[in-house]
């Protein structure tokens, strides 16, 4: 394609495919686009596994990883907060809710302690000594892009980027939040809509992708937010886009991470079974509708901050995505998972890379369908 971004990281399609599993980003790299490795759960020591595998499977092709590394870092020992005075600071009104919401389903709730206590590296990642480790260990490999997912990228991750030759991109849900970005140096915005799956505000793509590049200038910007097809990557093309950033489209595929019983209930799902939410991490977040969901909607109380509100739900869920696979129905009626509004269009299964050879065809039907319309 003909694309000053594709020429800048040697990918064929402007095609960045962010997921949670490492089968995807190897398979939509070597597919043309760039996968990009979403490894905010994961340990220093699990992010070197998975980049080993995915660099040893993308065929040599360009790849990415996207953090979470806060804009405002604080070493643990000038006074972070410890394992224990995180999980004592968990309300015991949160606890008791989620054991009440798994009892009416018949959800068993004994490991909770013990699985809140494996989550707690997640808080780790987010101060300046665990941040640290994860930037050492993404930059120790061949990658071509790192991607800030919550906020603007601090000092120490842009210098380092720089110094590997690393572009960075971040996600941005305003133009105000654009304009912050292009002033700390960022290389590429990427524009996330409403409509998109996981963290994301309240400005509709359509209008954000514009606006966003309004104030661009020579900085890229990718579209975000309920892009699961090819024409819909042309339209923000033909609104100043230099390509698309999708999460939601690789869940239904046959390596997406989530299990079978949620991407059945994704492919059964319109583009109306979707919320945003607070009640999965604190922020606002796009996720499946589900009885979960619903009981945090009815009367759950109010979400705590990150990363106290993943310490309450994501034990939980992380238990009722194994029970549904085990075909416990209570289970299944609970289970949830990040996605966006485009899951109404996501109605087959099939291959990453198939998904990739897709969108390239859509988007050449729609850019002639739109040169058609100049032709006398």
């Amino acid at each position: 394609m003909n694309s000053a971004l594709c020429r800048k990281l040697g990918i064929e399609f402007p095609l960045f495919a962010f997921s949670h599993c490492r089968d995807v980003v190897a398979a939509v790299s070597r597919a043309g686009g760039m996968g990009v490795f979403g490894a905010v759960l994961y340990t220093p020591d699990q992010l070197r596994t998975e980049l080993e595998w995915i660099d040893a499977h993308c065929g040599g092709k360009p790849y990415g990883v996207d953090l979470i590394v806060p804009t405002s870092l604080q070493r643990q020992e000038e006074g972070g907060p410890s394992d224990e005075q995180l999980l004592g600071a968990l309300p015991r009104e949160h606890l008791e809710f989620v054991e009440s919401v798994l009892a009416r389903n018949g959800v068993p709730a004994d490991d909770l302690a013990e699985r809140r206590r494996a989550l707690l590296h997640v808080s780790h990642n987010l101060n300046t000594a665990g941040a640290e480790e994860m930037l050492d260990v993404a930059f120790s490999f061949p990658v071509r892009l790192i991607a800030n997912a919550l906020g603007t990228p601090p000092q120490i991750m842009l210098d380092r980027a720089r110094e590997a030759g690393v572009t960075v991109a971040a996600l941005v849900g305003s133009k105000k939040h654009a304009e912050r970005q292009i002033a700390a140096g960022v290389d590429i915005l990427v524009a996330a809509g409403g409509e998109a799956g996981g963290h994301c505000g309240e400005v509709s793509t359509m209008v954000l992708v514009p606006e966003v590049v309004s104030v661009a200038g020579d900085t890229p910007v990718l579209a975000a937010g309920g892009i699961v097809t090819g024409r819909q990557m042309a339209a923000a093309v033909a609104m100043g886009a230099a390509g698309a950033w999708c999460g939601s489209v690789w869940l239904t595929t046959a390596e997406g991470e989530p299990g079978q019983r949620i991407k059945d209930k994704m492919l059964a799902a319109s583009c109306s079974d979707t919320i945003r939410s607070r009640s999965r991490t604190g922020k606002t977040s796009r996720q499946l509708r589900s009885a979960w969901t619903e009981a945090w909607e009815a009367g759950g109380p109010d979400p705590l901050p990150m990363p106290l509100q993943s310490l309450i739900s994501e034990p939980a869920l992380g238990k009722i995505e194994k029970l549904a696979e085990g075909g416990h129905e209570g289970a299944a009626d609970l289970a949830t998972y990040w996605v966006g509004q485009g899951v109404g269009l996501m109605n087959r299964m099939t291959s990453a890379g198939a998904v990739v050879q897709e969108f390239k065809q859509d988007y050449l039907d729609a850019a002639e369908r739109l040169m058609a319309t100049l032709e006398e």
